[in-house]
């Protein structure tokens, strides 16, 4: 699914390269976390794999295909196959739920009742079908966590990537969310998962990739 080899990006400006040398495997069906403090690279590295930037050195490669040499007009094509679930929910208030998760199909330019119906078949699979009309600022944070991975997922991506998703979240509301990777993990969708959070890191048994310094390393 996703192999780096010998990655590295820099900043301009900045003391020393953001990544070194990175090079890991993450296989299809596969759920991983990446863990690392504040500023380690966690971000970056995801956004690599979106394409959102670019690598200074070394090879990414995306079921097979090298997404490092991948012109921008292509990029969009890449993106459909993957599902990206951020730390700060990223909503729009004035829009409903239904029409926040909707957005990435009306953009590919989807039939409006296929749409509609596949936001609805997502927000069941993360616990909300019953608040469709809502907006976001009439949810909990934890609600809207939800609301942004069911947009993460509307488009059925092979591979789901989520930076601090947990991060404004309590212990509880935290494994609440973890508890869905897992059960998109089993129905066979690859996820990596960023994140600080050594509760969840200790009470895992999934893999779990350490950045430090711009390099990686496998801890468990």
């Amino acid at each position: 699914m996703i192999q780096f080899t010998n990655v590295n990006k820099a900043y301009i400006g900045a003391r020393r390269p953001v990544l070194q040398d990175i090079s890991f495997h993450l296989p299809a069906g596969e759920m991983a976390y990446l863990t690392g403090v504040s500023g380690a690279g966690k971000s970056t590295l995801l956004k690599l794999i979106m394409g959102m930037e670019r690598v200074n050195g070394g090879k990414i490669l995306f079921n097979g295909h090298d997404i490092t040499r991948l012109p921008k007009r292509e990029l969009p094509f890449l993106r459909r196959q993957i599902g990206m679930v951020h730390q700060n929910y990223a909503l729009l208030t004035d829009r409903t739920i239904l029409d926040n998760v909707a957005l990435p199909l009306i953009i590919m330019g989807i039939k409006q009742s296929i749409v509609q119906r596949e936001a609805r078949i997502a927000l069941e699979r993360v616990g909300l079908e019953n608040k469709t009309h809502y907006f976001p600022m009439q949810l909990s944070g934890g609600e809207q966590q939800r609301v942004d991975i069911a947009r993460a997922i509307i488009h059925r991506p092979q591979l789901l990537l989520a930076d601090e998703p947990t991060g404004n979240l309590d212990e509880k509301l935290s494994f609440d969310i973890l508890r869905l990777f897992d059960a998109f993990n089993q129905s066979g969708t690859t996820v990596l998962i960023a994140t600080h959070d050594t509760n969840i890191i200790n009470q895992s048994s999934k893999v779990c990739l350490g950045l430090e310094n711009g390099h990686l390393k496998r801890i468990s």
